[in-house]
């Protein structure tokens, strides 16, 4: 199952206003940034521009012809070896984690990506060049929901050969935990945390790209790395070097001198953070399921990650999401939580009683939808005349807690004074699962249209499990008492 949570809205560190994060958002104008790709040495001008809703990540060479685009998809990916390829009919994009996890980091939904080269510029290593570019274009706000996607399970991927590990586990929100260990006396075992995506900026954008001396030396020798400098790598030193292999160093890299401690860093650099390796494998790791082209809500905990790994595993959840399309909607119902409206509310709102009163609470609420529960017992009073010997809640009056939950929520949008509503119309109803004693309703009420005088449309559906027991479309009326 999958379900289309809400969270509520938080204040970024530097935003003058409240983000909405069920909102789509975009750019509030181009921006752009020229540097060097580390693998193909060309210099390459990238601007980010605004895009309409629902239209995604994508990105676009300018430099061939026909300016072909490409979706961020990780169906699309080729190439994992030295980062994270996108190909498409003969066009190739390289290196691609880091500005795609700059723009998860900062919430941006929807955006043209446009290069005039085949790799996006590595910059210093990490997201931080691409977040500042981001904050200075601005962030915008779009009149479009943004769906949110829950699991009802845990999403695995294991390679036992590279001993690698990733889960993706039910939770509320985004958050990412990673563990690293390459046996090295330099960097040990690590681990960085993510817990909530507006850290991002602070917490994971500044973290560099790393590699070991002898992935170093390979690379160099193979005329791979051909943009690499020591201002956007860290080099991890985990073996005693001797003076002409650092004369070698500094000779290809254009430096009058390279130093470096027995064991440490080439050039002895100084980490950003203690363990900035493990939190830039986080940021691959946001970057590479950002792939996944839906926004998920779990907690992802990554064993040793790589690229490679990322990348499968982020198709694993896309197929989840394709595969349960059906249930993208089902709102997550957390028992624990307090409600947003509780039954005396309600009962203050609502003319109804017991025994005719069929909603329990309301866990949440928008000025577009409205979630309410009603939990189905076997003393309920219409058991002992309906199928008594096989109970089954009547279809009415599932339709009839729709109703009320939907009567809420126009109550509340009508402004100040006493309303009831009266419903006028009901299409397209359908019944397709049958509810039983035991069941919990998650009862779905969306505004298919702004309210006119008086006049309220709306979508509404129950679920119960995962699966749509009852939907239809209802035309209500707000009459003032």
């Amino acid at each position: 199952m999958i379900a289309e949570t809400k969270k509520n809205a938080y204040i970024g560190e530097n935003m003058t206003r409240s983000f909405n994060p069920d909102k789509q958002h975009t750019l509030q104008s181009e921006v752009s940034i020229a540097g060097t790709g580390i693998h193909t040495g060309v210099l390459v001008d990238m601007i980010l521009k605004p895009a309409a809703p629902n239209f995604g990540i994508q990105f676009q060479r300018v430099d061939l012809t026909g300016e072909p685009i490409i979706k961020a998809d990780c169906d699309l990916v080729t190439d994992t070896s030295r980062g994270t390829t996108l190909e498409s009919n003969g066009m190739k994009i390289n290196t691609v984690e880091h500005v795609l996890a700059a723009l998860v980091g900062m919430g941006v939904d929807n955006v043209l990506i446009s290069l005039n080269g085949p790799e996006v510029p590595i910059m210093d290593g990490s997201s931080e060049p691409f977040v500042e570019i981001i904050e200075k274009a601005g962030v915008e706000e779009q009149d479009a929901e943004k769906s949110w996607y829950t699991l009802d399970q845990n999403i695995l991927h294991k390679d036992e050969r590279k001993n690698v590990e990733l889960i993706a586990v039910p939770a509320n929100e985004y958050s990412v935990t990673t563990l690293i260990d390459f046996n090295s006396p330099v960097l040990g075992t690590q681990h960085a945390g993510l817990k909530h995506i507006h850290d991002f900026k602070n917490e994971i954008a500044p973290c560099r790209t790393f590699c070991f001396l002898h992935e170093l030396e390979m690379l160099l020798d193979n005329n791979l790395i051909k943009g690499g400098d020591f201002n956007n790598a860290i080099v991890v030193v985990d073996k005693p070097i001797d003076n002409k292999e650092m004369s070698r160093l500094a000779k290809v890299f254009g430096k009058e001198k390279i130093e470096v401690k027995s064991e440490g860093y080439l050039n002895n650099i100084e980490l950003r953070f203690p363990n900035e390796p493990a939190r830039h494998k986080l940021l691959d790791v946001v970057g590479d399921l950002a792939l996944v082209g839906y926004p998920v809500k779990a907690h992802i905990i990554a064993n040793r990650p790589g690229h490679s790994s990322n990348v499968e595993f982020a198709k694993k959840i896309k197929h989840y999401i394709r595969k349960n399309k059906n249930t993208l909607a089902t709102p997550c119902y957390d028992p624990s939580k307090a409600p947003v409206y509780d039954l005396q509310y309600i009962e203050n709102k609502l003319p109804h009683r017991f025994p005719f009163l069929l909603v329990d609470k309301i866990i949440e609420i928008s000025d577009k939808h409205i979630v309410g529960v009603k939990n189905v017992t076997f003393n309920e009073w219409f058991f002992q005349g309906h199928f008594p010997s096989n109970p089954v809640m009547p279809g009415v009056l599932q339709v009839e807690a729709l109703a009320q939950t939907g009567g809420i929520l126009a109550i509340n949008l009508a402004g100040e004074g006493q309303y009831d509503t009266y419903f006028l119309k009901i299409d397209n109803c359908k019944f397709k699962n049958m509810v039983r004693p035991g069941d919990t309703l998650l009862l779905k009420m969306e505004l298919l249209a702004p309210i006119r005088r008086g006049i309220v449309e709306m979508k509404g559906t129950v679920y119960s499990g995962g699966k749509i027991c009852t939907e239809a479309v209802m035309v209500a009326q707000i009459v003032k008492k």
